[in-house]
């Protein structure tokens, strides 16, 4: 809807830079513009309701109005609102949230540095990545290998180890040194008759020949995400991350585990190296970690990756990095409280109890004409759209079907994500089996509106 006036609406247009957004197509349409919100809902400027069905984006854990993390906010704010932890100075409650967070390590993990965002998290990777080789005489293994479809962010260098074309598209991007092997969505990528293990062998022997190829003296690291979120919600197969381990261990990579949508109960375990047996050496978090209350994220480093920092810090006499919000003590405060919560509530058993219900309510929908495939796992999940089940033909990307897809869901109250043509489902950890059936309802209205426009304007014969 157009924006008219001094709404709202009418002055994000003329002053707001939206991210992920046309915005050719934005000055037009206007926003949605949000207010407020309770539990897992929120409401528009008009008061309309809609259920959250993507916790903003991957992280609103716990809703959107718990006071508990709001008090703990507002005592951080009127005990020390603001300091730095450069030069050995430190807060104390940021000193409590690394030993907690260090203490709930799906491994074991040595030291835990703390920045803002998932991007600033995976950003930070890629630096120590290279430190850590310099530091231990290595000068030549820097190259560092992502994944196809693999989202780790938006800054250069967190940008360039994405996997996803537009975030490359003349951003001139990816950096030098940044490889990408492929990407482990078995219904898209196996060959015909493949089975997942199969599949996953090989995509290690594909990773496998790619080091080989580069040189393993060249190659430092290889990052994943347990589950590939921006990606298209996609599960590894069966014994993927068992044999891509293997390889690593061979060639002397490190392996870094992408926890940013993951971490803090978002698979059904707090962690999703636990989900799927990771053994990282470094590992990256955010969004849950304060339930997105505000802006907080890490890196833990294991104690190998760690002693060879200090020992170049050392030689260098600093170790020359570091961000000026990095450990914020109100940040730090809220998502020492949230994991507080987590435990206090059994987050963990709620989504073991309830994830359940959610992806049987969902695969339901693998029987839709226009549906090819319903993945996920816990309180996480994916709606594939295709042309046609038979062949598992896409839809041309221009046709914008799973956008349509996604603003149907919204007319009908469910804000969930288009991601080209997959439907991302990741509601806030606290959904109840009620509010479960109520966000699959919302979905089967809009496939089937996305059905009838589909057959409509003659997009594809899904018959079959």
């Amino acid at each position: 809807m157009s924006a008219r006036g001094n709404s709202i609406a009418s002055r994000d247009i003329a002053h707001y830079l939206h991210p992920y957004t046309n915005l050719r197509k934005h000055e037009k349409d206007g926003p949605l513009v949000v207010t407020r919100g309770e539990g897992i809902y929120v409401y528009d400027e008009t008061g309309k309701k809609y259920l959250e069905a993507m916790a903003s984006l991957w992280c609103a854990s716990l809703g959107f109005s718990e006071r508990r993390l709001v008090e703990a906010a507002y005592q951080q704010m009127l005990k020390l609102p603001t300091y730095n932890v450069f030069a050995g100075k430190t807060v104390d409650v940021g000193v409590d949230l690394a030993e907690k967070v260090l203490s709930m390590a799906p491994v074991p993990m040595s030291k835990v540095f703390f920045v803002n965002s998932g991007s600033e998290a995976n950003d930070t990777v890629v630096k120590l990545v290279w430190y850590y080789n310099n530091a231990v005489g290595r000068p030549k293994k820097k190259k560092i290998i992502s994944r196809l479809r693999a989202y780790h962010g938006v800054t250069v260098a967190s940008a360039s180890l994405t996997g996803l074309p537009n975030n490359h598209r003349d951003f001139d991007l990816p950096i030098a040194g940044i490889l990408h092997t492929d990407c482990p969505h078995h219904y898209r990528f196996a060959n015909a008759g493949e089975s997942e293990e199969d599949f996953a062998t090989r995509l290690a022997e594909s990773l496998d020949q790619m080091i080989q190829r580069e040189g393993p003296d060249t190659v430092a690291a290889f990052i994943a995400e347990p589950v590939m979120g921006a990606g298209g919600v996609i599960v590894p197969p069966r014994t993927y991350f068992d044999k891509i381990q293997a390889v690593l261990k061979k060639h002397d990579v490190l392996f870094v585990a992408d926890e940013v949508i993951c971490g803090f109960g978002r698979t059904g375990n707090m962690w999703g190296c636990q989900t799927f047996n990771l053994k990282p050496d470094i590992i990256s978090m955010a969004k849950a970690l304060s339930a997105a209350y505000l802006p907080i994220a890490g890196v833990m480093i294991n104690d190998k990756v760690y002693q060879g920092i200090a020992e170049n810090s050392a030689k260098i006499g600093t170790f020359g990095h570091g961000y000026t919000y990095g450990g914020h003590p109100v940040s730090s405060a809220v998502a020492l409280e949230t994991l507080k919560i987590y435990e206090e509530r059994d987050i963990i058993g709620h989504v073991k109890r309830v994830g359940p219900r959610l992806q049987a309510g969902l695969r339901k929908f693998a029987e839709h004409p226009l549906v090819g495939e319903v993945r996920g796992v816990g309180m996480v999940a994916g709606i594939e759209l295709v042309r046609s089940k038979a062949t598992k033909d896409a839809f041309d990307p221009k046709q914008l079907v799973g956008a349509y897809l996604s603003r149907r869901a919204q007319e009908h109250g469910l804000i969930a994500r288009g991601m080209i043509d997959t439907l991302a489902i990741t509601p806030p950890l606290i959904i109840t089996e009620a509010e479960v059936d109520e966000l699959c309802s919302k979905v089967s209205r809009a496939l089937d509106d996305t059905l009838r426009w589909v057959n409509d304007e003659g997009l594809a014969s899904v018959a079959d």
